[in-house]
This record gives structure tokens, sequence and C-alpha cells, in this order.
């Protein structure tokens, strides 16, 4: 036998089949048990989170704010997985709508996605060639070729593409059918793109050289780019613009591009920041910085780089950052612990433990580790709720999942939730602490593809 057939009937030999004498001892002490009988009398009438919804807690979490910037709708990204673009977009246009005196603006989302869907490809294909001689099968490349065209992103990736590529109002690449519901979208190029991938690997067996190599992939890009733009539209290069502001003054600039409307209309110098993170295990030290192996968006671009903090920091500089008039893109795992018609979190919304009577605590590092908790959806913080000694106790945050749910989209965080859901917070560098300054300029601990931190928010 093989060292893998051992291993296979060392695990074997060890299984236990399921005794129906016990089952049916289980099912005459629930039935026995009156607690049990009205929890599923309950839940099965009624929505889990009805039932166990903390009304206490609720009704606590008040959305008045001590400090509030927003004065603008919320947006919405539909069925689309671009919260980390709908985020940063929305940092950049409350610079935009001062220097535009208007209410309500807002930059093209979908040309946001546009230039990182084929960035991305891009950067999946060199991928592909760097590992052609690996067997698919092995993890990292069955890693890449699953997770190939999503939609989510990490905050260096969006700077990497508005570096490159600019922006525009969204009236010049509106919204499309398929950019407000990409699943087609994606499952076509994803079918595209591992297409290349094939290609690519058959001609390295065949040895063809660097040269014929990049024939190769510019020749599936081609295709990559036909289909993007047949579901997004082309994006402009050249434009003038004209506006209304909110004294009605009349306005007309350009011509710009991407780049310089970008430019022209945001102050903000997105390399000026830094993504700070919670990751709660320990041989990950505080103070260090993390980085994860194959992600990334633009060949040449900015690296992805985590400077790993505590906590309570990441409050400090973030409730700082508000106070001082600017909001904050974040980074959390969104779904535990909200109601999301309310638009509401707390750590202790509901108690699902006192419904079923089973013991589901779990410590964040816990989560990380055994694949509960990850970065799953990127916001803005666009308020906070200070107490007499500066200490945060809500957060209001600028959702993009419409203006129906919550306060007109804007939802409101308990502190409590932070310190268990909250994975990261972006700001500008010079806000932390020297030390902290400093460790910016260290090499960054390489993660694997698949960690946790890698998820895409």
């Amino acid at each position: 036998m093989t060292l893998l057939e051992d291993a296979a009937t060392a695990a074997a030999s060890t299984r236990t089949a399921l005794d129906p004498a016990t089952v049916t001892g289980w099912n005459a002490a629930f039935v026995a048990d009156p607690t049990a009988v009205r929890a599923m009398n309950a839940v099965t009438r009624t929505a889990l989170d009805d039932v166990a919804v903390n009304r206490a807690r609720l009704v606590d979490t008040r959305r008045s704010m001590s400090h509030r910037i927003d004065d603008w709708e919320a947006t919405n990204q539909k069925k689309s997985g671009r919260c980390w673009l709908f985020a940063a977009l929305n940092l950049l246009r409350n610079d935009a709508r001062r220097v535009l005196k208007v209410k309500n603006f807002e930059f093209s989302q979908n040309h946001a996605m546009y230039w990182d869907k084929i960035e991305r490809a891009n950067y999946f294909l060199d991928d592909m060639i760097e590992l052609a001689e690996t067997d698919p099968g092995d993890r990292l490349p069955a890693f890449l070729l699953e997770q190939l065209m999503g939609d989510g992103g990490q905050w260096n990736m969006e700077v990497s593409v508005f570096a490159k590529h600019g922006a525009v109002p969204k009236e010049l690449m509106p919204e499309t059918e398929s950019s407000s519901n990409t699943g087609r979208m994606n499952s076509s190029l994803r079918t595209q793109l591992r297409l290349g991938a094939r290609m690519l690997r058959a001609a390295v067996a065949r040895g063809a050289d660097a040269a014929e190599l990049q024939t190769v992939k510019e020749s599936i890009l081609a295709d990559t780019h036909r289909i993007l733009t047949i579901h997004l539209g082309v994006p402009p290069t050249d434009f003038e613009w004209q506006w209304n502001d909110d004294d009605k003054d009349f306005h007309r600039a350009g011509p710009f591009t991407p780049q310089t409307f970008l430019a022209e209309y945001t102050s903000i110098d997105l390399h000026d920041y830094v993504c700070l993170v919670d990751d709660p295990r320990p041989e990950h030290a505080k103070g260090s910085t993390l980085t994860v192996a194959h992600l990334g968006n633009v060949v040449d671009g900015d690296e992805v780089v985590y400077l790993n903090v505590d906590i309570d920091l990441m409050k400090q500089i973030a409730a700082q950052t508000i106070v001082d008039g600017e909001p904050v893109w974040f980074g959390c795992d969104v779904a535990p612990q909200m109601l999301r018609t309310d638009g509401v979190w707390a750590a202790d919304l509901f108690d699902y433990a006192g419904v079923y009577g089973v013991d589901l605590s779990t410590t964040k590092e816990e989560r990380v580790r055994f694949g509960e908790s990850a970065m799953t959806h990127a916001m803005l913080f666009t308020g906070v709720d200070l107490d007499e000694d500066g200490t945060a106790r809500r957060w209001r945050v600028e959702n993009s999942w419409g203006t129906e749910n919550g306060d007109k989209g804007f939802y409101t965080m308990d502190d409590s939730w932070f310190d268990e859901y909250m994975f990261e917070v972006v700001v500008r560098k010079d806000r932390l602490p020297a030390e902290l300054q400093s460790a910016l300029q260290t090499q960054p601990l390489v993660l694997p593809a698949w960690d946790p931190m890698g998820a895409l928010a």
C-alpha cells in the first residue's frame, strides 16, 4: 500500500455508523423538552431572526450620532459584488461634491469595474503562465481557477485601477443590465479565461518562447475585451463635462480624460492611505505588515499590503478621521448579527443559543481559523457617536444596497460589533503613530493565496 492508501485505511477504521437507537433517544428527549418544542413551533412558522432578535438591543441602537458627515443619497450596487468599488468611489465623491458644489454626484461604478475586470484577466493569465508546469489540481492553480472573475477586491487593488484608468461621471458610463447583475457575465468570462489557461499551458508544453506566449495571451485578452465590452459598453476616453450646481449655476469644462477628470475634481491622493487590519491570529504580530500571494489586479500596480494593528487603534483613528470631516472606507464580515431591514448591527443582536439551547459562542480568532468569518463586504463610515471621554458607542455606515433599509440606506453599527466582525479600515498614513509609520517600510509577511486575509470584500 502507498502512504495515502495507508492513511485512508486508518481513517476508515476509526469511523462509526450513526446508531438508529441513539437517534430514537434524541427524538424522545426532544419531544419531552418543552423549551425545544416551543422553539420548534416558533421557528417552523417564523423566520429564525425574528424569533431570536434581542429587542432591547435593537431599541437601544439609536441612529443619532454626535458626529455625522453624510447629507447625500446612498448608492445601490444591486446584484453585484462591487461594494469595494462603491465604497471607494463614495469616498472620492465626498471630495468631488465639494468641488462641483453639488449634493448628489456619483462616479461611474461601471467604468471602475470594467477596468478592474480586464486588468484582473491580464493578471490571471500571467499567473497561468507562471504556473503552467504545475498540475492544475495542485492547491494554488486550483484555487486561482476556482476564484476567477469574482467582483470583490481590496483597497490597494482599487487604488491601482484609479491611478491607471481614472474615473468618470456616472452619466458618461452608466449602469448596464450586466453591471447591476454580474452573474452571467462573470460566468462567460470564467469559461473564456479557463480556456485561455489551457491554451497557455499547451503553448508552454510545446516549448513556446516568451514572445509567442505574449501573442497567445494578447489573443485571449482580445476575446476578454470583446465579451466585457458587449456587457458593459465602451469606456469614454476624452469628454467634456457640464452640470448645474446646487445654486443652479451652469458649468462646462474639459476636455478631460478619465485621469485628468479625477485629478481635477478630487484632491485626495489615494497613495497617502494605508489599510489597517485586525488579524486576530497571534502568530501574526501587531505592528507588522502582511500581504497575500497572487492577490492583485493591475500588473505593476500597488501591492496589497495590510498593517496589522490593535482594533482599539483602528477605532481611534477612524473616529478622529470622521470628527475631522472625512469618511472612512472599511471592510467587515457583514452578515453575522445584522438586521438588514432596520439597518442595525450589534454583537448580541440575535440570541441563537437561546433559541436552540446550543452553545454557539466562538472567538474572532476561532472564526477566522475555522472558516467561519472573513472580510465579505466594504462600506463607508460617515458618522460616529462619541461619549464624553471620546469613546465610540455607535458608528454610522453608508452601505451600497439602495435606500430601502435602515435610514434610507444608512446603517447603524453598535461598537460591540466592531470588535467582533470588523477586519479593516483605510486611513491616512500620517495619522499613524511614528512606530507604525516606520513599520510600513518593512517587508510584509506573505500569506498563502487562500489565507482568510485574502478574502475579497
